[in-house]
């Protein structure tokens, strides 16, 4: 063996290892950085979090919550109407609220009922005033007419339909 310095060269062409590797590591240094790439997103109704701003699945106030649900389902007009039994003393004030009370709504015309016929002549003379603050608070088209009947006795009646015959006897002994 010679006293030359032992030859680590494993490709053969006169470099080093360690120069090899430098010049690897030089060489992808100066070539342009790949580009990274993002994740794709997934589609907003697949994706399990919501983003920074604003989004539909963040959580939202009951009465946001039920204003959709009315909006969804189309109870606008059903909401206002059903607001007649609850505002009727706002709407007609109490003195008149004491005496007569909202019975049926159906298709725009609302009946009452009034304590006393006197109550009921009275309530019929304001019936332009009445619809129009009904009109005011509800909205248009809830109510059309209004209808006003006084005291009844009980009937053995219930419904719209009515049979003819002989009617109620006393049956009882």
């Amino acid at each position: 063996m010679s006293g030359d310095a032992p030859n680590n060269n494993v490709s053969g062409d006169g470099d080093a290892p360690k120069d090899q590797a430098r010049k690897l590591l030089d060489r992808a240094r100066r070539a342009a950085p790949a580009k990274a790439r993002r994740p794709r997103r997934p589609p907003p109704d697949e994706q399990p979090w919501s983003g920074a701003g604003p989004d539909d699945r963040d959580p939202s106030t009951i009465g946001d919550a039920v204003d959709h649900l009315v909006r969804d389902r189309q109870w606008e007009s059903t909401l206002r109407s059903a607001g007649i039994l609850t505002r009727w003393d706002r709407i007609v004030g109490a003195d008149l609220s004491e005496h007569c009370r909202p019975v049926r709504l159906e298709a725009g015309r609302l009946s009452c009922v009034a304590e006393s016929t006197a109550w009921a002549t009275q309530i019929r003379l304001l019936t332009a005033t009445l619809l129009e603050r009904i009109t005011a608070e509800l909205g248009s088209g809830v109510v059309t007419s209004l209808h006003v009947q006084g005291p009844t006795a009980p009937d053995w009646r219930h419904g719209p339909l009515r049979v003819t015959g002989r009617g109620p006897r006393d049956t009882y002994g």
